[in-house]
């Protein structure tokens, strides 16, 4: 998130900067105004003052494609299998450029990875639409049914479940498996998807915002290679440190929380049916259970970065005796906040006898898996701008969230939904893919759910981050009131389903 330079650099960005908000300043005005009426016959679409209008020939004499994604990840291949599966963009030119090797798994590993996803789900219906749904539960996928948070400085809990006990609530999922299945099944659209592997991006040129005699109509790319391409729409999936966004020099509110995640792969003591997502709020962060198999579970521990050092450097022995002692240890709760506690709980118990859930207890740790620890940094962060002309980020390089509530993959496969409709209605209407119109609509209808979603999130992180008392007693009543209301907890559910 740093970046160097010289003086002279940094004055030329200083100027770039000082031009872009003017710009900014003018084309928000302009936004409103089309919005205001973009009900009128004739209006042409003007925002963040760039013009659509028609272009003529290619000038140079490269390939053009319609689509290329930046970025080869779980959700940069979605997307690529999401608009190489849509009718209404069958014959267009689509490219996806990933700077690592092809992902091929031709047969599941036998240990599990420690990077995993809670797939939703929406994410899951996604998934299924363009046909990487069931290879991935052919070859490792872990549903679960209930989610239990708890608070380490009280005895208030929230159990989100389903009534019907079939239903999954979310799935675990290894990131690696997901991208697997989608690199196969990118393999079957190889007609209407181009794949270029170890493509690394070496430079972006951005078209002008009004044609002129010299300039180039397309977003161009040059690869390390020395290739050039040229793209209509180029889609940014290059995660939280885009090269797209970077270049675009779109504005980002960003800010670390000082904390670390420590992940692993954990041993349980004793096999169960292991469909219960487990986490735990400390005064140093949450932790977090997530079931993998029968037998194994996938640990997401966030602490502060000198805490979060301390854990990755114990013997095995000591670290699973760390874990259970966070799960299980009493030693944050206080008197008081028990007495009172208890004091509201049966009140709520006395006006909705039949609301509420048990508590359950969380497995124990007997073990870790071999070189399964690791950690790292956390953070927030929000692109101001999703689009730009002939632009738009998805994904972690448009927004990044703490992995509390396990909504960072699912945002990234609820932008690949949103794109691909709009696109795809643009392709059935004649239109432009780069044109602003269906980019702005992408934009508004995605920060509609993504801010609210992050900023729910942020403010859970922060508010359980403290052991002050009045806080400790505010969010136990809050806890305990929700997990008395069905209808709350099911709307809850419902937006993270999405």
């Amino acid at each position: 998130w740093t970046e160097a330079g010289t003086s002279a650099a940094a004055d030329s960005e200083d100027r770039d900067m000082h031009k872009l908000t003017r710009a900014t300043l003018a084309l928000n005005g302009l936004g409103r105004c089309f919005i205001a009426e973009k009900h009128l016959s004739g209006i042409k679409i003007i925002s963040r003052g760039l013009v659509c209008a028609e272009h003529g020939n290619d000038p140079g004499k490269n390939e053009v494609y319609d689509v290329i994604i930046s970025g080869g990840g779980m959700v940069g291949s979605a997307m690529a299998c999401s608009l190489g599966m849509d009718p209404n963009l069958e014959g267009k030119k689509i490219l996806l450029l990933e700077a690592g090797n092809k992902k091929v798994m031709d047969k599941v590993p036998d240990t599990y990875s420690t990077r995993v996803s809670s797939i939703s789900p929406g994410s899951a219906t996604l998934l299924s639409s363009i046909g990487a749904w069931e290879q991935i539960t052919k070859m490792r996928c872990k549903p679960y049914q209930k989610m239990q948070v708890w608070d380490a400085c009280s005895d208030a809990l929230i159990t989100f479940d389903k009534e019907n006990l079939q239903d999954e609530m979310a799935y675990i999922v290894e990131n690696d498996i997901v991208v697997a299945a989608l690199t196969q099944q990118l393999d079957g659209l190889s007609d209407n998807v181009q794949v270029k592997y170890r493509s690394k991006v070496v430079k972006y040129a951005w078209p002008m915002p009004h044609q002129a005699a010299e300039s180039i109509p397309w977003v161009q790319i040059t690869l390390a290679s020395g290739e050039t391409l040229q793209t209509k729409l180029l889609i940014g999936a290059d995660g939280p440190n885009s090269m797209v966004r970077r270049e675009l020099g779109i504005p980002t509110v960003k800010w670390g929380y000082d904390q670390s995640a420590v992940v692993a792969v954990l041993h349980l003591s004793e096999p169960t049916e292991n469909n219960v997502a487990w986490q735990r709020f400390l005064p140093t962060g949450p932790i977090a259970m997530l079931p993998l198999s029968d037998t194994e579970s996938s640990l997401v521990w966030s602490a502060s970065h000198r805490f979060a050092e301390e854990l990755l450097e114990m013997d095995e022995e000591s670290f699973v005796d760390a874990i259970n002692s966070a799960f299980w240890s009493n030693e944050n709760q206080s008197e008081l906040i028990e007495t009172a506690g208890s004091l509201f709980r049966s009140a709520l118990s006395a006006i909705m006898p039949s609301a509420g859930s048990p508590r359950q207890l969380p497995p124990s740790v007997a073990g870790i898996g071999p070189k399964s620890r690791v950690m790292f940094p956390l953070g927030m962060g929000h692109a101001s701008e999703y689009i730009r002309h002939r632009v738009a980020l998805i994904g972690d390089a448009a927004h990044r969230v703490h992995p509390l509530a396990g909504q960072g993959a699912n945002l990234g496969f609820g932008d690949v939904a949103c794109l691909t409709q709009l696109l795809s209605q643009a392709a059935f209407n004649g239109k432009d893919l780069g044109a602003i119109q269906h980019l702005l609509e992408y934009e508004t209808e995605r920060q509609r759910h993504n801010l609210p979603m992050m900023a729910a999130i942020d403010l859970m992180k922060r508010l359980y981050s403290t052991n002050v008392a009045p806080v400790v007693l505010l969010r136990t009543f809050g806890l305990q009131a929700t997990n008395m209301l069905p209808s709350l907890k099911e709307q809850i559910m419902a937006f993270a389903s999405k």
